[in-house]
């Protein structure tokens, strides 16, 4: 009788790897020649794409974000620096209080919200700044069909549109890839197991609240009663996806944050509104 792939650890590390390389030739995800930096929170998916990256002999470095949350933030970097070890490969460490004076604990509203505007402006700036090509994440099929169902709910068209495996460059955004567009949650927990690479199991007390995970709760109970119902509802979204597409205003430009001079759809980037940073600047100019 012929083993399960999941059965046998060294098949099953095969057969994901492999996935990971046909996604990445489907999309025309990366080229070797490119400098990758990864984003690495902590937790198990960004530390498994960095792996298998690495295994694959992409040209990477890791970048992590210390957000100032209690107990998840100190695990988070622990186990962050344990990976940059095993793997031998730069890690560079941005702490969010030497950038805006507070961390995540300080801030009222919606955190989750203010959280993803942030580590996306942090990365794709760090990125930039220091000459990388393309940026990787570790989002997962779960967390795609989560967006698109959460997105579908609330009818935001514009956003629709816009769930693609790769985001091209364009002005001081940089490539943005996800190498687990089409691959389970579960299955990067397993190999992330079998490889023996470190993550924490510590969650952000703050996410409990989210969402997008009551809509993972929705699939995954789907999944129990429609085996491969996930995978089906990608694939369908992205057959159908150009019936979302927005016709943009052709005298729309994008701009500089007149703040940080960093890529803007408006006078002042996101980055810096949330955080205020533009009343900072105007005290600075008062003095």
């Amino acid at each position: 009788m012929t083993k399960c792939k999941f059965c046998d650890k060294e098949h099953f590390i095969e057969y994901f790897e492999n996935r990971v390389e046909k996604s990445i030739k489907k999309y025309n995800m990366l080229n070797k020649d490119e400098k990758i930096l990864v984003s690495v929170s902590g937790g198990k998916d960004g530390h498994a794409a960095a792996w298998v990256l690495k295994k694959l002999g992409y040209n990477i470095e890791l970048f992590h974000i210390n957000l100032g949350i209690k107990g998840f933030s100190e695990s988070s970097l622990k186990a962050v620096e344990e990976l940059a070890e095993k793997l031998n490969v730069p890690l560079h460490i941005i702490n969010l209080k030497d950038i805006t004076g507070k961390t995540m604990e300080d801030i009222r509203g919606k955190k989750c919200s203010i959280c993803g505007i942030t580590k996306r402006y942090l990365m794709n700036k760090f990125g930039y700044e220091h000459g990388f090509d393309v940026i990787v994440t570790g989002h997962n099929l779960d967390d795609e069909v989560s967006f698109i169902l959460n997105n579908i709910l609330n009818w935001n068209i514009r956003y629709l549109g816009k769930h693609e495996p790769v985001l091209p460059s364009h002005d001081k955004f940089l490539k943005k890839v996800k190498i687990f567009f089409e691959i389970e949650e579960e299955l990067i927990l397993k190999y992330a197991e079998a490889e023996n690479i470190p993550f924490t199991t510590v969650k952000c007390r703050f996410a409990e609240k989210a969402i997008t995970l009551k809509h993972r709760e929705y699939f995954n109970e789907l999944e129990k009663l429609r085996p491969n119902i996930k995978y089906q509802f990608l694939a369908g979204y992205m057959k159908n996806k150009h019936i979302f597409k927005c016709e943009e205003d052709e005298n729309f430009e994008f701009r500089e944050c007149e703040i940080c001079g960093m890529t803007s759809a408006g006078r002042i980037c996101s980055f810096c509104r949330v955080w205020k940073l533009y009343k900072n600047k105007n005290k600075s100019n008062s003095k």
